[in-house]
């Protein structure tokens, strides 16, 4: 696939998926840059994911709020609005949202991430997620859950 130049207004975009709780906006699918992903994240206080890897880098650049990283090697930060985050493909890392939850956007390297988050939004309720089926389906798009 060859990529194209593209603008993409408020009216075009895609409404978020509910990622267990967190609303991920998908602004640029790999299938649309033909490679890297971009995406708005927004979650409430106290949400994120596990720890965990994935065959992709991952920057995080915080526009709203606070948000705790927890990084491979055993770094441990509170980035707020203006802050970068990069995470290397195949480095453990985990975030949580703080007090009144925040927003930011994300960078992936590669393909992938959007078809899990969309497959979750699909098939796990945010509310009472099925986590052996939630683990399925990330395992499928390559991630590995760790330990704390």
């Amino acid at each position: 696939m060859t990529a194209h130049p593209f603008v993409q207004n408020l009216a075009d975009r895609a409404s978020p998926l509910n990622v267990v709780g967190e609303h991920i906006t998908v602004l640029a699918s790999g299938a649309t840059t033909g490679s890297y992903e971009i995406f708005l994240q927004e979650g409430p206080q106290g949400s994120g994911p596990v720890p965990h890897t994935h065959p992709w880098d991952e920057s995080f650049f915080v526009t709203q709020g606070e948000v705790d990283f927890s990084l491979d090697d055993g770094e441990h930060l509170t980035a707020t609005a203006g802050t970068l985050v990069h995470v290397p493909a195949g480095s453990k890392h985990w975030f949580r949202w703080r007090a009144g939850g925040g927003a930011m956007l994300s960078v992936t390297s590669k393909r992938g991430a959007s078809a899990m988050f969309t497959e979750i939004h699909q098939e796990i309720a945010p509310d009472r997620p099925d986590v052996d089926k939630l683990i399925e389906i990330a395992v499928r798009h390559g991630l590995t859950a760790c330990a704390q």
